[in-house]
Order: structure tokens, then C-alpha cells, then sequence
């Protein structure tokens, strides 16, 4: 029976290829032509279409010297070249954003239909009166001492050719681990006289900076920044809902007043349970880690501008509004480095690059 039933398979498949076949035949010649052509436009259409999703992604390059089209790219070169000489153990690697120039400080400005600008400066004499952004000007935002910053001064921040210097480059430093590079001395340094300051901290740093392979001088440069060297109410404590809570990384601190900004991050801490000073450190190092190092915002560059499409959405998720704070905290991460004797370690730089950029260097 098993037999019979094969038998019968096996002529019934016979019979459709042969009929197949047949069928094919009778097709006239013509007609053959022009359905071959038809096929293989649909793959020229397919491989088109695959070349062009391909050249729209962004890449990371490690640059060598020679891989860097300075027609395309102007101004680079010659900058990235006197970096890799004066320190011939750094490395440099080119991230192609396939943004335009353009695009992206226009996405950087402040909007009229948007309540809170993307990017603020100080509201301080020291800064050029067409640093304001022409729709606020003068009005304040944060705490009141803050103002929307325009597109000139922007795209001065944000141009790379202004970074590309010894006093700049740690803006473009990969916030990762790296043995040797970082110490516990180097931390005790930049920390003394801080509300950091402490062998336990300096080592609870170092640890979780290896836990996490994040640099841990730009924890302790963070940290700083975001509650100065004396620290504030955040990180000293604060009583929320009846506890005392801390958020000494700001997380979540936002609003237009005083009140509201502490009330927003407290709320937070508490949610996070985050009683003590250690707990809000390990999981701010951890937030840290999962909202912005793991979606590819691994320098403090890429952590203010967001031009890093790997979660697939670009402009948004950026860690703070102060355009200032990425040159801030590099000159505070350069300075640990310089303390410990490890700035020449095997370092390594994230260079962004974007289409259509003027020669001209964006200028104060």
C-alpha cells in the first residue's frame, strides 16, 4: 500500500513538471523576452533600493590617515592629524551621522511651538548678544538665570572643528573603562574638597565605572557638574513623601522654578528608592548606562546632541538643556586625566561628521 501510494506521488509530479514544461513551450518567444527583462528589473530595482538604505546609515570608520575625503569633510584632516601626533596612542574613530549641517542645527533651535528650548545659555554679560534665540530673547527659563540659545551659538558649540583641540577633544572621548587609564588617584584628585570627597567614594566610583564599562572620571565630571563642588540639596539629601532621598545626577530635574526642579528629581529618587548618597550613585551610573551608552550615546558630545538614530529617533534624548556642559565637563575630565599622568593612555575619540558642511568654521 506505502508502495502504491509512492508509485502515485511520483507520477502525479511527473506529470506536473511535464505539463509545465509544456506550458512553457507554448509560450511565445516574445513574451519569454520580455518577462526575463521584467525580472531583471525587478532585482536592479531591489539592489537600488538596498544600496540606497545602506549608504543612508550611519557608520562608525576608524580613521588611518588617508580614509577622510577633506573635499567632503573640510577642515577635519589637518586637525585630527595634529591630535594623533601630539598623542600617538590615541585613536580616532569617524562617525558618519549622513546628517545635513543644516538640518540638524535646525532641529537644535528653539521652535515656536515647543515649550521648552532644546539648548540654553547662561543669562550672563560674557556671552554675545546673537547668542539669544529671536523668538524668547530675554525671557528666562530653569531657575531664571538661564535663556534659549540661537542657532549661531549652536552651531558654534556643535561645529567639530571647534572641538578638535587639545583644551576641547574630551567632548569627543569614548566613556568607556579603560584599564590603566583611569585611578583611584586620579579621582581623589579631582574630588578633594568636593562632597565626593573620600578614599570609599573614590574606590565606589573606580568600581562603578568597571561594573558598568563607563569611564569613571566622566561619572565624577557629571557628578560635579550637574551639583558643583559643594554639592546641593539633591545631593546632600532631601525629604521627600517623608524620606530622604538623593538624586545627585539630576536626573529628571526639570521645570521653571526652583521648587519644581527639586520637587521633579526628588519625586524621581524617591520612585527609585534612592535613600541613601551610594544607592542614587550605582543607579545613576545605571541609568546612565542604559538610556545613553547602550543607545550609542557614549561621549558627552553625542549625550547633549542627540544625531544618533540607533533607538530610531533623532533631537530628543538629550541629557541636558545647558549647551555649555559638554566643554564644561571635558575640561573637568581633562583635568583628572592630566592629574593622574593618564591623558597619553591608549584613548579613544568619536569624531561626528555631517554632510554639506561649510569651509568656514563656525564662528563666536
Amino acid at each position: 500500500m506505502k508502495n502504491m501510494n509512492r508509485e502515485n506521488i511520483k507520477e502525479v509530479m511527473n506529470n506536473l513538471i511535464r505539463n509545465i514544461r509544456n506550458g512553457i513551450e507554448h509560450i511565445p518567444k516574445k513574451v519569454k523576452i520580455i518577462s526575463v527583462v521584467i525580472v531583471i528589473l525587478i532585482l536592479v530595482c531591489c539592489l537600488i533600493f538596498v544600496w540606497i538604505m545602506e549608504s543612508q546609515k550611519q557608520k562608525y570608520v576608524e580613521y588611518n590617515g588617508e580614509n577622510l575625503k577633506e573635499s567632503k569633510y573640510p577642515g577635519y584632516k589637518e586637525l585630527i592629524d595634529k591630535l594623533q601626533e601630539e598623542h600617538p596612542n590615541w585613536t580616532f574613530t569617524l562617525f558618519y551621522t549622513k546628517l545635513d549641517w543644516e538640518e540638524v542645527i535646525a532641529n537644535e533651535g528653539h521652535k515656536d511651538n515647543t515649550e521648552y528650548p532644546t539648548n540654553l545659555i547662561p543669562d550672563s554679560s560674557e556671552y554675545p548678544e546673537d547668542w539669544k534665540c529671536e523668538i524668547d530673547k530675554d525671557r528666562t527659563f530653569d531657575n531664571g538665570t538661564w535663556l534659549c540659545a540661537s542657532d549661531k551659538a549652536i552651531k558654534y558649540q556643535m561645529d567639530p572643528r571647534n572641538i578638535l583641540n587639545d583644551e576641547n577633544i574630551f567632548q569627543f572621548a569614548e566613556l568607556k573603562y579603560v584599564e590603566g587609564a583611569q585611578t583611584e588617584e586620579g579621582i581623589y584628585e579631582i574630588t578633594e574638597g568636593s562632597f565626593l570627597e573620600g578614599d570609599s567614594i573614590s574606590e565606589a566610583l573606580i568600581q562603578a565605572g568597571k561594573n558598568a564599562n563607563l569611564d569613571p572620571y566622566f561619572i565624577a565630571s557629571r557628578l560635579i557638574q550637574e551639583q558643583g563642588r559643594n554639592g546641593t540639596v539633591l545631593s546632600r539629601g532631601c525629604e521627600y513623601n517623608n524620606t530622604i532621598v538623593y538624586n545627585p545626577f539630576n536626573i529628571n530635574a526639570k521645570g521653571n522654578s526652583q521648587e519644581e526642579i527639586i520637587e521633579n528629581a526628588a519625586q524621581y529618587a524617591y520612585e527609585q528608592g534612592w535613600d541613601s548618597l551610594e544607592k542614587a550613585l550605582i543607579g545613576g551610573v545605571e541609568f546612565l548606562k542604559e538610556g545613553y551608552i547602550n543607545v550609542g550615546q557614549n561621549t558627552l558630545y553625542l549625550q547633549k546632541f542627540d544625531v544618533v538614530n540607533q533607538d530610531e529617533s533623532l533631537y530628543t534624548h538629550q541629557y541636558m538643556q545647558n549647551l555649555l556642559a559638554p566643554q564644561s565637563e571635558a575640561s573637568n575630565m581633562k583635568e583628572i586625566y592630566e592629574t593622574s599622568n593618564t591623558v597619553d593612555e591608549a584613548l579613544n575619540f568619536i569624531i561626528p561628521l555631517y554632510e554639506n558642511m561649510p569651509e568656514e568654521v563656525s564662528e563666536r
